[in-house]
């Protein structure tokens, strides 16, 4: 990340890429009366939005540059945060579902530790280590869910 700009862009980028997945997510297992999983699919959703708003309060004054959506330079081929489409799947059991919305907040947490780890810019470095504390709150909260659901 060359600035506070960017690293803002990609931080709203990737929470409104993961919402829109979320509630895509959603849509797909409501359209297959799957309501226990397109109620937690939708409830991702939500959280990706509060978070997306967040990122929007944390610029401040600062004016975000627009990034046209195939020059974001994400370590795949879409936001880390976008749960796999796969998820789609009409089968798809809340165990699963908490399986996609795992990795999602994984990478996502991968992301900002790569930020964190490669910039020098301190005022960067210490956004970044906060996006990273939240991510890896998400990361133990699912993970809790999922032992909840295993028990």
């Amino acid at each position: 990340m060359k600035s506070v700009e960017e690293f803002l862009v990609y931080a709203a980028r990737l929470e409104q890429e993961a919402a829109l997945r979320f509630d895509e997510l959603a849509d797909a297992a409501g359209s297959f009366e799957n309501t226990e999983v397109a109620d937690f699919f939708r409830q991702m959703a939500d959280y990706s939005r509060m978070h997306l708003e967040e990122a929007r309060k944390r610029g401040g004054f600062h004016d975000l540059p627009e990034i046209p959506p195939g020059e974001y330079a994400w370590p795949r081929l879409e936001s880390p945060e976008a749960a796999a489409i796969w998820a789609a799947d009409p089968q798809m059991d809340v165990s699963m579902a908490l399986s996609v919305a795992l990795d999602a907040e994984t990478n996502g947490l991968a992301f900002y530790q790569g930020v964190l780890d490669g910039t020098d810019d301190p005022e960067i470095k210490a956004m970044a280590a906060e996006f990273v504390e939240e991510e890896a709150e998400h990361v133990a909260a699912i993970k809790r869910w999922i032992s909840r659901a295993a028990a």
